[in-house]
């Protein structure tokens, strides 16, 4: 996917200014949104859905930029030598992703921690690593993975956690249609390991709420 970025970029910055700007790969996905609507019963001619298909399009080139973004770049450009070796947690980072089975939105929040040896990353690099992974099409499971193991990687912590709890549309929509329920995800790697550790960082993300 990474020599569709700059046509990603083109049509997505074009969309914000109102314009229209199409390479080959959103007319393409112009044309299936037109040949779903039809498959639907509806007409894509009609007022109301003559500029759907673009702005499907413009959607999901948004939705799924992460896929032109290297996660191990954005954090190799924020780390800094720092002597603190207590734990640092940032709680609560939003999340919107789409699930690959069924192309729908899970919404919900993110809880990373690290034990530093040394090595500190900033602090938004750390929201920012949370939108690369979720701008994909993505399970819970592997986004989770996947987050904790690109900061484990780059900053060789002494440990590494993270707990995602989302909403999937997928189950409240459709399916068994349940309301409300919430799936949790972790990943827990170096002394998070431990029970004492990862008791302290499931205390920490609870507390106040």
């Amino acid at each position: 996917m990474a020599s569709n970025k700059k046509l990603r970029e083109k049509h997505w910055l074009s969309g914000q200014q109102g314009k229209v700007a199409l390479g080959p790969e959103a007319e393409k996905m112009e044309t299936a949104v037109r040949s779903l609507l039809e498959s639907l019963g509806e007409d894509p001619n009609r007022e109301g859905l003559l500029q759907t298909p673009q702005r499907v399009a413009q959607a999901l080139l948004f939705l799924t930029k992460g896929y032109e973004e290297d996660p191990d770049e954005v954090i190799n450009k924020a780390v800094f030598h720092e002597k603190h070796d207590e734990m640092i947690v940032v709680k609560d980072i939003s999340l919107y992703s789409l699930c690959e089975h069924h192309m729908l939105p899970f919404v919900g929040r993110v809880h990373v921690a690290y034990i530093p040896d040394q090595r500190i990353i900033g602090l938004s690099k750390i929201a920012r690593l949370v939108d690369i992974y979720a701008r994909r099409l993505q399970v819970q499971e592997r986004l989770t993975q996947q987050i904790a193991k690109t900061l484990q990687d780059a900053l060789k912590p002494k440990g590494t956690a993270v707990v995602v709890e989302a909403e999937h549309m997928c189950m409240q929509m459709r399916g068994v249609q349940k309301r409300g329920s919430v799936m949790i995800t972790s990943a827990m790697l170096g002394v998070f390991r431990a029970e004492a550790t990862r008791s302290e960082f499931l205390a920490m993300i609870k507390n106040g709420r």
